[in-house]
């Protein structure tokens, strides 16, 4: 995409604030913990592998500001940033996982030494941007061979660039397509409430020259009914190790469409989002957002004020209707639980391991 969606400045967390997408392309600067809970709770930075990385990079500034004179001390008030920023957001696991891998830094270090400690921290929130950047190239490259010239994908909410540190997930396989000269044709699910598709995809695809269509949600069916659809690709937020896959609200309505029009549906996504303590779909937590989001539009009500809303951030789309889960490693599919298993097993980056 050419943007850095989340960066380290060496004092700072800049990112893109995806609220203001897409009339202007504006930059922020996170200086506290504070600040970065609140751009992952105002969804200013969004999209699971980006979460979790601006949370590494929370843990950061809340350390530098720990007054600790003692290892124990120091490491007692990054547990404590690490479960502040952990409150942000509940359904992406890249968040938990991120923060995990941070406190992991403190807990096992050989040094006792905090300034030592400090540096530490901050040489592996870079090194998940780093690690994010290759897996995102290397989803593309696994899933550019299920495009076909000309086909038409159809994807839903942002599962590119703007979710990640820089390359996408369900994009990067698009991107990767284009770069190759397979002139991909997009359909763009405008993705209500938030309106992500419309305001972040949309953009995200007409700034690569990449082919763009936008619908509205319910539009999905009738695209599909009348054959313009080969193939579903979307990102997740969090998979089940029995394949279950938490994704934006309206991606399981959008599998059972897939399913019922014999389209392929795909999820694409790093492995540091397969959580595998989580047996199924039943057990993963659905954030529930502000009811104002659906009342209105902006600033603009488009409801009545005091009218009742159902406001889930999330659903889950059952493995069954999942054809395959495009990874660094590959495509996984079914039996998913032993695959899954298997391909996080090979993956340093979703064990937690920088490798730079």
């Amino acid at each position: 995409m050419g943007i850095k969606t989340v960066a380290w400045t060496g004092r700072t967390m800049r990112c893109v604030d995806q609220t203001k997408l897409p009339e202007r392309l504006v930059y922020i600067e996170c200086r506290t913990p504070a600040a970065v809970w609140h751009a992952l709770r105002r969804l200013a930075v969004r999209g699971a592998p980006a979460i979790g990385i601006a949370a590494a990079m929370g843990v950061v500034l809340g350390a530098r500001r720990s007054r600790a004179r003692s290892c124990e001390g120091f490491v007692k008030d990054v547990r404590r940033v690490a479960r502040y920023l952990g409150s942000a957001r509940p359904t992406a696991v890249n968040l938990f996982w991120a923060l995990r891998r941070m406190v992991r830094v403190v807990e096992t270090a050989a040094t006792r030494n905090v300034r030592m400690l400090t540096r530490a921290l901050e040489r592996e929130a870079v090194c998940m941007i780093e690690e994010d950047n290759a897996v995102c190239r290397r989803i593309g490259i696994a899933g550019v061979r299920l495009l076909r010239v000309g086909d038409s994908v159809l994807t839903h909410c942002n599962a590119g660039g703007l979710a990640t540190a820089e390359h996408g997930t369900a994009l990067a396989v698009i991107f990767e397509a284009h770069a190759r000269g397979k002139n991909i044709h997009v359909f763009v699910d405008e993705t209500r409430p938030l309106l992500q598709g419309a305001r972040l995809t949309a953009w995200e695809l007409m700034r690569a020259g990449i082919h763009a269509t936008l619908i509205c949600d319910n539009m999905a069916a009738r695209v599909m009914c009348e054959g313009r659809v080969d193939i579903v690709i979307t990102g997740a937020d969090r998979i089940a190790a029995n394949g279950d896959t938490a994704n934006k609200i309206g991606t399981y309505g959008l599998a059972c469409l897939a399913a019922a029009h014999r389209v392929p549906f795909y999820i694409a996504a790093p492995l540091s989002t397969v959580d595998l303590q989580i047996a199924s779909g039943a057990d993963i937590p659905i954030e529930q957002r502000d009811p104002d989001e659906v009342r209105r539009i902006g600033s603009r009500w488009i409801a009545p004020r005091n009218v009742p809303v159902y406001n889930p951030a999330f659903d889950v789309t059952p493995a069954r209707l999942i054809r395959g889960i495009i990874t660094e490693e590959g495509i996984v599919r079914p039996p998913y639980r032993r695959n899954l298993a298997t391909a996080v097993g090979k993956s340093t980056a979703a064990q937690g391991g920088c490798s730079l």
